[in-house]
Formats: structure tokens, sequence, C-alpha cells
């Protein structure tokens, strides 16, 4: 499955940005799907991620209570609120076709199909 990823931009601290993945041909039904990213100088770290197996949600702990992950059949939605200079980095849609991993093994181990990145910067 290709992916294809967008809606990063500049935005101040405080501010909103919603990003996007799609899978043009593709449906996503039968994915895992998840949304990662990294900063310079950093690892790269699993923000949130949706299990195929049962449909369960993981976000790391610097975005809960701020970032919201959904999905449908063709697009995987990250919802991102009360954005932090910290949330600064290069963020990734993925997806992996296999079906017995929960959320949080899939944010900590990465997935097999990954779009483009796109670039989110926040200003204080």
């Amino acid at each position: 499955v290709q992916l294809q990823a967008s809606g990063g931009g500049l935005v101040q601290a405080g501010g909103s940005l919603r990003l996007s993945c799609a899978a043009p041909g593709d449906s996503l039904d039968f994915y895992a799907v998840g949304w990662f990213r990294q900063a310079p100088g950093k690892e790269r770290e699993g923000v949130s991620c949706i299990s195929r197996r049962d449909d369960s949600i993981y976000y790391t702990d610097a975005v809960k209570g701020r970032f919201t992950i959904s999905r449908d059949s063709s697009t995987v939605v990250l919802q991102m609120n009360s954005l932090e200079p910290e949330d600064t980095a290069v963020y990734y849609c993925a997806a992996d076709s296999r079906a017995y991993y929960s959320g949080d093994y899939w944010c900590a181990y990465g997935m097999d199909n990954w779009g483009k990145g796109t670039q989110v910067t926040v200003s204080s």
C-alpha cells in the first residue's frame, strides 16, 4: 500500500493542525495504521497507532489528551490540538497488514509500509 501524508505546517504554540494520510486505490480496512514522528537528533517515536485486531488505540504519553487519531476506509487522520514546541518533528504515517498486534506494539516497533513525512513546526 502506498501512503500519502499531508497537513503539516508552521503553527504557534497552542494552535492546531490536522494531518491526513491517504492510500489511493487501496482500502485501509485491513491494516493497522499509525503516526510516527522524528525530531532532529532524536529517534523515531510512535505517536498514535490503531490495531487491526481490535481497533485498540495507543497514544504516547506526551500527546495524550491533545492528539486524536481516527480512521475510515481510505484515510487516517491525526488531529493535533494544543501544540507545543516539543511536537516539532517530521511526521510519518504507516500501515501494516498483520492482524495480531495491539496498538502499543505497533507504535513501539513500527510498521511495514511508510509514507513520506510531513513537517510540523511549532513556534514558541
